[in-house]
Formats: structure tokens, C-alpha cells, sequence
């Protein structure tokens, strides 16, 4: 059985910060690709938006996690990083590895 290590608070905020970062760059280029449509022939028009419904997915899943690492970096700034919001039991490094915005140990996810 494998330990996980615990990784240091500003680790955890810096990667949280990161992929926010990362999350906003983007969404603004996806935002861009599906807004640059205008070629007034229908046929290459429909072949231009082929991939538009992968990109909106994409954007829809960044915009849902956005709110998620937000949350999570508030919880670092008040200390309850890493408590689970609905027991009060500490969540396993473990799954912060895996989620680090979580606000919830394994148990109550369930």
C-alpha cells in the first residue's frame, strides 16, 4: 500500500492558481475559434463548424470548473482547505492528488 505524500499548502494554492490561469486562456481561444465563423459559402461553413460542438464542451466543462478551484482557493484562504465541508473529517491526500478542488471527503461525494 502506497502512501500519498502531503503536498504544502502553497503548492496545492499554486497549482489551484495555475489551472485557473490555465482554464481562462482557454476559454478566451475557444471563445475566439467558435466566433470566428463567417465564411458566406454554407458548404465550407458547415465543414468550419464540424469541431464546434467538441470546443462548446470543452468550454462548458471549464466554465463549471472555474467556480469549483475559485471556491477551493477561498477555502485555502480561510484555513478549511482540506476538511470536508459536510463531515469535518480531513480528505485524504489522496483525493486531493486526484480533486484538488474538492470540497468533499470520499463519504460524502458518495
Amino acid at each position: 500500500m502506497q502512501t500519498s505524500v502531503k503536498v504544502p499548502l502553497a503548492t496545492r494554492k499554486a497549482a489551484l492558481e495555475a489551472r485557473l490561469s490555465e482554464l481562462g486562456a482557454r476559454l478566451e481561444l475557444i471563445e475566439r475559434e467558435l466566433d470566428s465563423h463567417h465564411n458566406p459559402d454554407w458548404e465550407d461553413l458547415a465543414v468550419e463548424r464540424e469541431p464546434d460542438e467538441v470546443l462548446e464542451a470543452t468550454g462548458i466543462a471549464g466554465q463549471a470548473e472555474i467556480p469549483q478551484i475559485r471556491a477551493a482557493l477561498a477555502r485555502i484562504a480561510d484555513g478549511t482547505y482540506g476538511v470536508c465541508a459536510l463531515c469535518g473529517a480531513d480528505i485524504p491526500q489522496a483525493r486531493l492528488d486526484a480533486l484538488p478542488w474538492t470540497p468533499f471527503c470520499r463519504e460524502c461525494a458518495a
